[in-house]
């Protein structure tokens, strides 16, 4: 498994009181699945993402990413993981402006203390792999949005990642757009890529080999999941 969680509450604070969110998550994925997580607005799906991410930590429950325990990282080393085990796709992309797509692309290397040369070549290379080879010098706002989500694809995968997040990734994208994306997921699948995304579309969805829906905090589906956690 490259990652498990158990049993997974998460809570935030109003005032005094404490909001849950997330209710006795229990999810295992193995390496190299392409999974869909469905949810209305509100249902913790983006909250999920973010513990799965290592953005947050659960309140309570345990979370295990590649056999490490999450729970019992501090920031610095949640960072790292981050840095070395996954790869994030975002609806708005997230790319600097005043940057190129090359320069964008690497930028996750030069935080791994990557090499200015090996940064280039990696970054050309990765994104030659989502067709802008001749685009690597352009700047986001000379870039369609199919264009910017391929850089961003781009700069997710430039680190080798163990795990590929995507939140909405075709969301902000038109229906040839989004296509092309799903094409390229598809490809990086096809080729082992563990592929988490969360999606409102169905026919998003569709393209993953594996569809949970999430609801008030709780998973709905994937029976196979959960009876494994509790057996646990």
């Amino acid at each position: 498994m490259i990652l498990e969680l158990k049993h997974v509450y998460k809570d935030y604070l109003r005032g005094k009181e404490p909001v849950p969110v997330l209710q006795d998550i229990c999810l295992s994925v193995e390496e190299g699945e392409y999974l869909a997580i469905m949810g209305p607005s509100g249902s913790g799906k983006t909250t999920l993402m973010n513990l799965i991410g290592c953005l947050d930590v659960p309140t309570s429950g345990e979370y295990l990413l590649d056999g490490k325990a999450v729970g019992e990282l501090n920031d610095n080393a949640l960072a790292e993981l981050r840095n070395h085990y996954i790869g994030f796709v975002f609806q708005n992309f997230y790319l600097l402006p005043k940057m190129s797509a090359v320069d964008n692309v690497a930028l996750p290397l030069l935080y791994a203390g990557v090499s200015q040369k090996e940064r280039r070549e990696r970054a050309i290379a990765a994104l030659e792999a989502v067709g802008l080879g001749e685009r690597i010098n352009f700047l986001p706002n000379q870039l369609s949005g199919g264009q910017c989500q391929r850089v961003a694809i781009a700069r997710a995968m430039v680190g080798n990642p163990k795990l590929l997040l995507a939140d909405e990734p075709t969301g902000a994208l038109d229906t040839a757009s989004g296509n092309q994306i799903m094409e390229i997921f598809q490809q990086l699948s096809d080729q082992g890529m563990t592929i988490i995304m969360i999606t409102h579309e169905p026919s998003i969805a569709a393209c993953a080999g594996q569809t949970l829906h999430i609801l008030d905090g709780q998973l709905l589906t994937g029976a196979e999941n959960q009876e494994d956690c509790h057996e646990a």
